[in-house]
């Protein structure tokens, strides 16, 4: 093979010396202009399709490709502050109740439309039209009234003063901006959108449900623009075939949290073809538990299964080590967080005690507990897309065996997974909280709603009404002290009633090819920084 290449070689040479070129100069310059006209394009596997990208709504919206289309009047920086974003400036009165936003000049949608303070209003007037649908995030419901002040002017007044309020504003859904030729003919935004114009650095312009969906640079975006012309996200359910695409390079890079089981991350990593990467801890992987159901209405029951539950194994053997363990629903890391809360160590024979004390008794020859002629079975739900929570409740399904518990695992589809969520319909279901900027006043917040699991989990708790009333008083708060105080019951008295089982800290994993440069990793976990990838 090295001689034939040698002599490929000295053809080359004899070729070049003796006349004077193979090629016209003008050949070689239509190669260069072709190479250099080449769009830069990369592609990424997903799990799931990414939905119509209705800004104003959730699942099956994937956030990733909602970030990528829309953007809010604030953005939340890397260092935890809030920077100017549609909104250059803004003014605050004095008592924390009316925002008056300065919106950016010559900031247009990727229609060419241009954004003004009437687009403005007419996205929260959408917004608050079905404002129940939005009463899990507190400062929908703090709207009071909102105005156009001049065509660059927007006022926000608030029933009270409630200080996560720009933090919201900053989230990727549903507080974006769409295009006017993007609203039904009814303005309203609570089923449909005609098509996904926004004011972001990208645009869908091809896509195929459930196949692929192809997005291109906004030509019109008033910021940095990416150094990406395209990036194309292939729906991949199975994350084996997404490795196996990978390792073909039909596709350029796997990203983000439960795309890869950490055994597959491990393998890939390990055959040193490929950038491996992993972001700071981002949010917290927990179990919810909920104290509304069957069995695990008992607070022995829910404190049985953290004593039982062996966290050290999980995260060295089902995880790899990839996930750092935690020990609450909050890091201590983050504000008012740090409530000096004793973590529940693993410990079968308390573990064991408690299910006895509650009156669970194993009998002999018998592999489950069992109370009044019922089981102790226990419904385990997880998302089905998601490998690391199927790894998990797998692992978790033997170990509670161990002590007398049967575990159901019930695996549904994403809208499925959050029905169930919805309703109740779990022992135990997999949860995280959402990291910044929603950690912990937006995921406390929505406690109070019935919109996601946290409610369920609460639901059959004695204090729970005394539980959502700390949180009403603690989001509108202007005083640190109090605020502290009432963050320091609410999360003692989650942390002793056990409706939390928490894990570890969720991290993004990117896997990519050697071509892709820039790969990095934003403080935000649902969002991807295409802007900084680029193709050598």
């Amino acid at each position: 093979m090295k001689l034939w290449g040698t002599r490929i070689l000295a053809v080359g040479v004899v070729c070049t010396t003796m006349l004077a070129g193979c090629a016209k100069p003008a050949e070689i310059d239509s190669t260069a202009q072709t190479e250099a006209a080449k769009p830069k394009a990369i592609t990424l596997s997903w799990a799931k399709d990414i939905g119509s990208l209705n800004p104003h709504l959730y699942a099956p919206n994937e956030l990733f490709a909602q970030a990528m289309v829309y953007e809010p009047l604030v953005q939340y920086g890397v260092k935890g502050d809030i920077q100017p974003a549609l909104a250059e400036k803004w003014d605050i009165t004095p008592d924390g109740k009316t925002y008056t936003f300065h919106l950016r000049k010559g900031v247009k949608y990727s229609d060419g439309s241009e954004l003004d303070a009437a687009n403005v209003k007419r996205n929260f007037d959408a917004l608050l039209a079905n404002g129940k649908r939005h009463s899990w995030l507190g400062s929908i419901n703090e709207i009071k009234n909102t105005e156009i002040v001049d065509p660059q002017t927007f006022k926000i007044e608030l029933k009270n003063s409630y200080y996560p309020f720009l933090q919201e504003l900053s989230l990727i859904r549903p507080l974006r901006m769409l295009g006017n030729a993007g609203f039904p003919d009814d303005g309203r935004t609570a089923q449909t959108i005609k098509k996904p114009i926004g004011t972001g650095p990208w645009v869908l312009t091809d896509y195929r449900i459930d196949e692929q969906a192809v997005f291109t640079r906004n030509e019109h975006y008033w910021g940095e623009k990416p150094k990406l012309d395209k990036v194309t996200i292939k729906i991949i359910p199975d994350p084996q075939a997404r490795a196996m695409a990978l390792e073909k390079k039909e596709i350029d890079m796997i990203f983000g949290s439960g795309q890869l089981t950490p055994n597959a991350f491990k393998s890939l990593k390990d055959t040193g073809k490929y950038q491996t990467l992993v972001s700071e801890p981002l949010s917290t992987r927990v179990l919810a538990v909920n104290s509304n159901k069957g069995p695990t209405r008992e607070l022995n029951v829910r404190q049985a299964l953290e004593y039982a539950f062996d966290k050290k194994t999980v995260i060295e053997h089902v995880l790899n080590g990839v996930e750092k363990p935690a020990d609450t629903l909050f890091s201590p890391a983050l504000p008012y967080s740090n409530v000096n809360l004793k973590p529940y160590e693993y410990n079968l024979e308390k573990a064991k005690s408690l299910l006895d004390a509650s009156g669970w008794k194993l009998a002999n020859g018998k592999p489950f507990r069992e109370k009044d002629g019922k089981v102790l079975e226990l419904d385990l739900v997880y998302d089905s897309n998601d490998q690391v929570q199927k790894t998990i409740f797998e692992y978790m399904q033997g170990e509670w065996r161990k002590i007398g518990i049967k575990g159901n695992m019930i695996g549904e589809e994403r809208q499925a997974f959050t029905n169930r969520q919805k309703e109740g319909a779990f022992n135990l279901a997999f949860n995280e909280t959402w990291g910044i900027p929603y950690d912990p006043h937006t995921v406390v917040a929505s406690m109070r709603e019935l919109s996601h699991a946290d409610y369920q989990a609460q639901a059959g708790l004695p204090m729970k009404k005394e539980i959502d009333d700390k949180i009403s008083q603690v989001i509108i708060s202007t005083d640190e002290k109090t605020r502290q105080e009432l963050y320091t019951y609410i999360l003692t008295t989650l942390h002793e009633q056990a409706v939390y089982l928490p894990i570890s800290y969720t991290v993004n994993v990117a896997v990519a090819n050697n071509n892709v440069s820039g790969v990095s990793f934003y403080p935000m976990q649902f969002e991807i920084p295409f802007k900084a990838f680029d193709i050598k």
